[in-house]
């Protein structure tokens, strides 16, 4: 039988865990063929903890010196969520992590993953070399990146990586500089007037080009969409069609559970507001 193409997925998170975490990390359960590691100044003990999540724990401070260090330029790094402008960049930032990985993906803990494989199958890994989970832009909240020198140092290829990553600002590098709304409406990223050239704008050309080999498609589920359940480790919609993962980026702005579930059940549902067991 061939060996299982390797994946480790990181994220980046500081300060508290937010109410989603359990979430996260009991889909992750389901996963047990990715590895999950998690970079955070938390050293909160997690129970439960699934056995292919791993902490890593650094400051900010030392991801800041770490990052100045290796790009040879002082980054800006004051405040948690600039990182999201340096996903891009983890591979190349974070070798000792992902050595002797396949692949490795950037991810966020807003997500709940479905059944991972049945997506990324091994057809698909060995396809490709970056994948999207839309179809219209580099997905912040889960993509993945052969871990080879070629794509860890992709994000070089901006003639604005240096400003983006030196600046406060946060420009959205790792999708597409906030130009969602148009690209949803179906206009190319070419075709929009951005302020940096964003990851998208990179991987969507070295598409065109077949400089590397890129999937994009919408394997996801977000918004408020409701219809959705978490049933023993799948993302179903509508009893229908399977997402490989539900994005809570919309749900989070308008649920704040006060309390946190300690136990998160192996069946639930995800409505257009809130998550209820």
């Amino acid at each position: 039988m061939p060996k299982l193409t390797s994946i480790a997925s990181i994220t980046c998170w500081y300060g508290s865990y937010p109410w989603y975490f359990p979430y996260f990390l009991h889909s992750c359960s389901f996963n047990p063929t990715v590895d999950f590691f998690i970079i955070t100044d938390n050293k909160t003990k997690i129970p439960h903890l699934p056995d292919n999540v791993k902490l890593v724990h650094r400051t900010l401070d030392e991801i800041k010196a770490l990052a100045s260090e290796k790009l040879g330029f002082t980054v800006n790094i004051d405040y948690p969520y600039k990182l999201c402008d340096f996903k891009p960049a983890y591979g190349f930032l974070f070798p000792e992590i992902i050595e002797g990985y396949d692949f490795w993906a950037q991810s966020d803990l807003d997500v709940i993953f479905g059944n991972i494989r049945l997506f990324l199958t091994q057809e698909m890994l060995n396809s490709y070399d970056f994948i999207s989970m839309r179809h219209d832009y580099t997905t912040g909240c889960f993509a993945l990146y052969r871990n080879n020198e070629k794509m860890n140092t992709f994000f070089m290829k901006s003639k604005d990586y240096k400003l983006v990553f030196s600046n406060a600002q946060h420009f959205c590098f790792d999708e597409c500089n906030f130009a969602w709304d148009a690209l949803s409406l179906g206009k190319s990223i070419f075709e929009i007037q951005t302020e940096i050239v964003s990851f998208t704008h990179l991987v969507k050309a070295a598409q065109i080009t077949k400089d590397i080999r890129a999937h994009f498609d919408f394997i996801i589920i977000e918004g408020y969409t409701g219809n959705v359940v978490f049933e023993n480790g799948k993302i179903i919609y509508k009893d229908a069609l399977e997402g490989l993962l539900f994005h809570l980026f919309w749900i989070k702005k308008t649920y704040s559970p006060k309390i946190h579930p300690k136990k998160i059940p192996n069946t639930y549902k995800i409505g257009p507001v809130k998550i209820t067991h």
